[in-house]
């Protein structure tokens, strides 16, 4: 069934300010030029001004000094974004966690000696190790599996095919996103100097998930080689992101795609690295750091602010080097050129 809220239930929802009809009905979701009478949208940057004043949405979020349309109804408020956000999760949102199954699966295997808080919800197939604790509330879906003596807390989420492996320890409100592992085993070998054969260095530690980090589908938390890798409350981790064994991350990182961060560095609170950023190994990151997509952290970074090319610079010297460098063929040819010309003045002489 179609859910619906009218104007006035989603401005008490989400406490905005409504101007317009009450008892407008809104089902739907949708951006500015496609949004029809049953929808919202909402408009956070300035430069769809015109598109505002075009749509047809039957309500537009907007922040306290929009400029408002007679004969349009809107919703305002301090973050337009995160209203929309509120109403799209009421409207839309398919409880991809309510699976239908409660209490544990009959197909999950779960050992005599692990300990369920209340309300914990084993899906299908799940693997269950001996010593472990799951905090009440906790939801573990189909296929997942928990390895010996690990922690968990309250209210976590763990979707499909995520793996935790042996001596991690979670906290409460941690998401596992698909196919997420933590604590696979660091990177590390010992070579051989005569046959040139690595022999697996063993990593013994584990893996530490403070209160509300999210790891992103097919991301990886490597276990340390001894103590623990953390990371710290309220980081998240997109897709595919890599973290090597002793790395530390500080609180409220935001890593995105396919970024790498190599063993034992570690980050300060509110770092953010763009896609495909790297950090290499036994580095430190500071507080309220930038590292711009495809950003190379190649030693310690001190200060704040916000980085960018490999080895990463401050940003402001990264794009006077990439001003000069769209210039090169014209260099090259004055280059040449001068050449030319000190070669003629030399057989002059």
């Amino acid at each position: 069934m179609t859910k619906q809220y009218t104007l006035k239930e989603l401005s008490e929802i989400t406490e905005t300010t409504l101007v317009g009809n009450p008892n407008l009905k809104i089902a739907n979701v949708d951006s500015l030029e496609s949004a029809q009478e049953g929808d919202v949208s909402f408009l956070a940057n300035p430069r769809y001004k015109e598109a505002m004043k075009k749509s047809s949405a039957g309500v537009i979020c907007v922040d306290k000094d929009a400029e408002l349309i007679e004969g349009k109804n809107f919703l305002i408020c301090d973050n337009p974004s995160y209203t929309f956000q509120m109403i799209a999760q009421k409207l839309l949102s398919l409880g991809d966690s309510e699976t239908g199954f409660s209490g544990v699966h009959p197909t999950a295997v779960v050992h005599e000696s692990a300990k369920l808080g209340k309300d914990v919800i084993i899906g299908p197939h799940v693997v269950i190790s001996q010593g472990v604790a799951i905090g009440d509330h906790t939801k573990i879906l189909a296929s997942v599996f928990i390895g010996t003596n690990t922690k968990i807390g309250c209210d976590c989420l763990f979707f499909p095919g995520s793996v935790v492996r042996e001596g991690c320890s979670l906290g409460d409100r941690v998401i596992l996103q698909p196919g997420a592992v933590i604590g696979s085993c660091g990177y590390g070998y010992i070579t051989d100097p005569q046959t040139g054969r690595h022999s697996k260095l063993e990593q013994l530690g584990g893996v530490i998930l403070e209160d509300d980090v999210e790891i992103g589908a097919n991301s990886t938390v490597d276990r340390a080689r001894f103590k623990a890798t953390i990371i710290r409350k309220g980081t998240k981790l997109d897709n595919l992101v890599q973290v090597g064994h002793n790395v530390e991350l500080g609180e409220n990182n935001i890593i995105v795609s396919q970024t790498g961060i190599a063993g034992s560095s570690k980050t300060g609170k509110n770092v953010f690295m763009g896609g495909q950023a790297g950090v290499v190994g036994h580095v430190t990151v500071a507080d309220n750091v930038k590292i711009a997509t495809r950003g190379g952290v190649s030693k310690s970074i001190h200060q704040p602010g916000v980085y960018g090319g490999g080895p990463a610079v401050p940003m402001t010297t990264f794009n006077k080097r990439q001003v000069l460098l769209r210039q090169i063929e014209h260099f090259a040819s004055e280059i040449q050129s001068l050449k030319k010309r000190i070669q003629e003045l030399e057989e002059c002489h």
